[in-house]
């Protein structure tokens, strides 16, 4: 097992962090985030961190990184001053909806590579590995 998944992340482009691996230049920290804003916005950074399994201080770090390049803008929380809120500019919106759509592409292109037949068991293996690597953590 631990040689198809290292095979999987591979050829899926994983050990690249600094591109998604639908080719966009951008970090996978940083798409998967943007991601997740895009769903409904606003975010308080703990959620963030929450939804991506990070760090909160990791989640802080990226936010900044975010902001500096004018993706999001961090906002104080009006139910509690000491939360950010994290809100996706018209930048950060085109730069999610490029992402969507490559991964959209990527992700068709791939599943049409399977066997029609093999379709319904990839997605239940899929399903069986998140939730056996969920419950490690």
């Amino acid at each position: 097992m631990q040689e198809r998944m290292i095979g999987l992340i591979r050829a899926f482009g994983l050990h690249r962090p600094d591109e998604t691996p639908c080719g966009q230049p951008v970090a996978v920290a940083e798409a998967h985030a943007l991601m997740e804003l895009a769903r409904g916005e606003p975010l308080l950074q703990k959620e963030l961190a929450a939804r991506l399994r990070l760090e909160k201080s990791t989640v802080s770090r990226l936010a900044g990184a975010m902001e500096r390049r004018g993706w999001v803008e961090r906002v104080r929380c009006p139910e509690d001053g000491r939360a950010l809120e994290l809100r996706l500019t018209g930048t950060g919106r085109k730069v999610a909806a490029d992402i969507s759509e490559a991964r959209r592409v990527k992700f068709a292109r791939i599943f049409d590579e399977v066997p029609e037949q093999k379709r319904v068991s990839v997605i239940e293996a899929l399903n069986v590995l998140e939730e056996a690597m969920t419950d490690e953590r």
